[in-house]
């Protein structure tokens, strides 16, 4: 009982028509088939139609069409489910598209008076440094007016920020910029010396945020960052989030 079905099933696999390549294959098939000395459930005329003819035949035709359908039903139903989660993952990773970068602007720097310097600061307080000109900020998580990025969704992000400045001969760096969470600071970078003329220090961090949590950039009172404001970056994204 196992011959003759894998011999006609073998030969059923060539019912869209005949392939030169595999002629040989087939004819031998064909007389397998034909020289079956076993129980038929048709006439012996009737195998040699499945390698001519797709249905209208008794050797496994039924059986045939029965595993087309189930078959066709089956990836019907996967598709629609390949269809539903490409559609979930879709809206999910939509609300986890979150990252920025954003700069000072030249016009953010002063001259200080009594000087030819043009800086950002000195202040009497703690400043929170804007960083107006903004190049990406998918999921408007970052509000340039105010320099501040809050936390859409609860995960890891990754923060880094790149302090530059610069005085001319006889200027003294004096700056210290530090990156706060929720009016705590984190990291920072600092100057002070009188041996540089420009110096300019980047900082990276990773942590844990909740949603709502803010990170902001602040000068420190008393110090100042001059000349070149565009190269003072600001840069943030999600690592990965918390999913429940």
């Amino acid at each position: 009982m196992g011959v003759l079905p894998l011999v006609l099933l073998s030969g059923s696999l060539f019912l869209c028509g005949r392939v030169a390549a595999l002629s040989s294959a087939m004819d031998v098939l064909k007389q397998d088939a034909l020289q079956w000395n076993g129980s038929l459930t048709c006439s012996r005329w009737d195998c040699d139609c499945p390698f001519y003819r797709q249905r209208g035949c008794c050797c496994a035709a039924n059986e045939m069409y029965q595993v087309e359908e189930e078959s066709f039903k089956r990836i019907k139903y996967l598709w629609q489910k390949i269809i539903s989660l490409n559609s979930s993952v879709n809206s999910l990773s939509d609300g986890f598209k979150v990252s920025f970068k954003a700069t000072m602007i030249p016009n953010m720097a002063i001259e200080i008076p009594g000087t030819t310097e043009r800086c950002f600061g000195p202040f009497n307080t703690n400043v929170p440094i804007p960083f107006p000109h903004v190049t990406l900020n998918s999921g408007n998580g970052y509000n340039p007016s105010m320099g501040v990025f809050t936390a859409l969704c609860p995960g890891v992000y990754m923060f880094s920020f790149t302090t530059y400045s610069s005085v001319g001969e006889g200027g003294r760096l004096y700056h210290k910029v530090q990156l706060m969470k929720n009016g705590r600071m984190v990291v920072s970078v600092w100057e002070n010396n009188r041996e540089d003329a420009e110096d300019s220090a980047t900082q990276v961090v990773v942590m844990e945020m909740q949603r709502g949590d803010q990170v902001y950039l602040e000068l420190l009172s008393g110090r100042k960052l001059c000349t070149n404001m565009e190269y003072n970056i600001f840069t943030g994204h999600i690592v990965y989030p918390y999913t429940v």
